[in-house]
């Protein structure tokens, strides 16, 4: 496994459109372009993570890439927006 530019660029390029997609779908506001690549970025982790338990696996190309890093994104929208409404104020 290699970080070359390119592949750096892509998953920069893949999480900046899953985070903002996500981020319009869950009804929220914008996180910014730094949110949105961080949000998409770890939404693509927990959608491969999801994609793998379901028994999901090979190569999915840059569109399912997308598609799972979204998925993966609404999940850690959802999971923080319940933590976060569960807390109480101080």
């Amino acid at each position: 496994m290699s970080l070359d530019p390119g592949g750096i660029i892509a998953w920069l390029i893949v999480g900046l459109i899953a985070g903002f997609l996500a981020g319009q779908f869950m009804k929220g506001s914008g996180y910014g372009v730094v949110g949105d690549i961080v949000i998409g970025i770890i939404g693509a982790f927990i959608g491969g993570f999801i994609a793998t338990a379901l028994g999901i696996t090979g190569s999915a190309g840059l569109l399912g890439s997308i598609v799972l890093a979204i998925i993966g994104a609404v999940v850690l929208i959802f999971l923080l927006r319940a933590l976060m409404g569960a807390r109480s104020p101080a």
